[in-house]
């Protein structure tokens, strides 16, 4: 029996979910297959329940290192990791049945299942409880994300050897770990683990942590983690991981010679791969990128069939749940016959949850002097703002790349709380305002975001507390 639909997604995630609802709002008849994380990786194992982790350990770490600072002592400081692993799985559940809520709320039609199509307007699925179901659609989006990768020879066993995945799920903390990459998950979770205790080692293959992101705020996030004795090692190439009883041994190679660090288990994070596998999607003509096996689409999210649209991180653009969101929307506005803004990837904020936060977006220098632009630099460091200064996270600062029409080409904020400033001045950026607009608009004191006028002020040629 088959049924038959305007669009049929695959995939709930971030982007799944939303281009499921978008298109059931604009009058489209709408299905949506999940196999397994109802929210995706995102509200299930990811993005959620590790803001909820993090905020355990922040409140760890104040506890065990700002006391005397804050004028506080006590005795006896019992840390339960494992109350904050369930609050962070209450923290998921309750947004998940959130997402399911509205699903039903928009009369999206769901199924649970593995799903494959078998030729451009017919999705076989699977079902978890072995049923079988062939529906019907005009168009399909493929929103199946991607998956951890691992290095060459090295097997993810689950136990001693993880992924992200494991990580947020154990209840329990590792005695030591070794975290092979400093991008955004392993700094994150170096600071979860660090806050409890743990013993973290951080191996990063390029010269610095968030290799993708501008280099004053990767050395600034350095210098706060050596601070925290989280041991940060770059240039480090691992060869080899090896599992032996409780303990895992890494072989790596950094400053040209051979290195060996044994741990109690080892964190693997150094990227993702697309899932696309046992989706029937080459059989049908979708072309997958030479490098990833990503889906390649237009701005439109179309790919290479007409009818197939594909959004988020099976495309390989940036790797972010809200790109995925921005990218779903995108999708069903085109197949409901409007035509949406197509999405500027430059001006994407990007946002790291570490301690201190990096967020971002635009050109780095490196990248703006690459591409021959003239332009010029506003600056502010966090130590010269009362607020933060009062709330006693000083580390870090405030950045703005401005080209020669005095509009904002990038912005790189480390410290306390950027990744809830950065909007201010990607909107700015987006809405073509240039920094006379910012440097007008009165920002309350004691603030934050003060922060953000002094660096503007500074990229004018005036600052006043610097």
């Amino acid at each position: 029996m088959s049924s038959k639909f305007d669009v049929a997604v695959i995939g709930a995630g971030p982007g799944g979910y939303v281009a499921a609802i978008r298109a059931a709002q604009l009058g489209l008849k709408a299905a949506l297959v999940e196999r397994e994380f109802w929210g995706g990786v995102c509200l299930n194992v990811g993005c959620i329940p590790t803001k909820s982790l993090l905020h355990n350990a922040e409140i760890a770490n104040t506890l065990k290192n700002k006391g005397r600072e804050l004028g506080f002592s006590f005795e006896n400081l019992q840390l339960d990791f494992s109350v904050a692993h369930n609050r962070s799985r209450q923290t998921s559940n309750r947004l998940v049945k959130g997402v399911q809520m509205l699903l039903r709320k928009n009369q999206v039609t769901t199924y649970e299942g593995s799903a494959r199509l078998t030729d451009s307007n017919s999705v076989q699925i699977i079902g978890n409880d072995d049923s079988y179901t062939e529906i019907k659609a005009d168009n399909i989006i493929i929103a199946t994300g991607a998956c951890p990768r691992s290095i060459p020879g090295v097997e993810l066993d689950g136990n001693r050897v993880i992924t992200y995945r494991e990580a947020i799920l154990a209840d329990e903390l590792p005695e030591s770990i070794v975290i092979i990459g400093g991008g955004p998950i392993g700094v994150e979770f170096a600071y979860i683990w660090n806050s409890y205790g743990v013993n973290v080692t951080i191996l990063e293959m390029m010269d610095r942590l968030l290799p993708l992101e501008d280099d004053e705020a990767s050395r600034a996030l350095a210098r706060a983690y050596r601070k925290h004795k989280i041991d940060v090692r770059t240039g480090a190439s691992v060869r080899s991981v090896v599992s032996e009883g409780d303990r895992v041994s890494v072989t790596y190679e950094m400053d040209d010679s051979s290195h060996e660090i044994e741990a109690s288990a080892a964190l693997v994070a150094i990227g993702f791969s697309p899932n696309v596998d046992q989706l029937g999607l080459e059989e049908l003509g979708v072309t997958l990128t030479d490098r990833g096996r990503f889906i390649t689409v237009d701005e439109e999210m179309r790919s290479s069939v007409p009818n197939i649209f594909a959004i988020g991180d099976v495309t390989g653009k940036l790797m972010l749940a809200h790109v995925a969101s921005a990218m779903g929307m995108v999708a069903a506005e085109v197949i409901a016959g409007q035509k949406p803004e197509p999405i500027d990837y430059s001006m994407i904020p990007r946002c790291v949850y570490s301690h201190p936060q990096v967020s971002s977006f635009g050109l780095t220098e490196a990248e703006a002097e690459e591409a021959g632009l003239s332009f010029r630099v506003g600056k502010f460091p966090f130590m010269a703002n009362g607020k933060a200064l009062g709330i006693g996270e000083r580390d870090g600062h405030v950045k703005v790349l401005v080209n020669q029409n005095d509009h904002i080409v990038g912005a790189h904020l480390v410290g306390p709380s950027v990744t809830e400033l950065l909007p201010e001045l990607s909107l700015a950026a987006t809405a073509g305002l240039d920094i006379k607009d910012i440097s007008r608009n009165v920002h309350a004191h004691p603030t934050l975001s003060e922060a953000l006028l002094e660096a503007i002020h500074d990229a004018e040629g005036r600052s006043i507390h610097k």
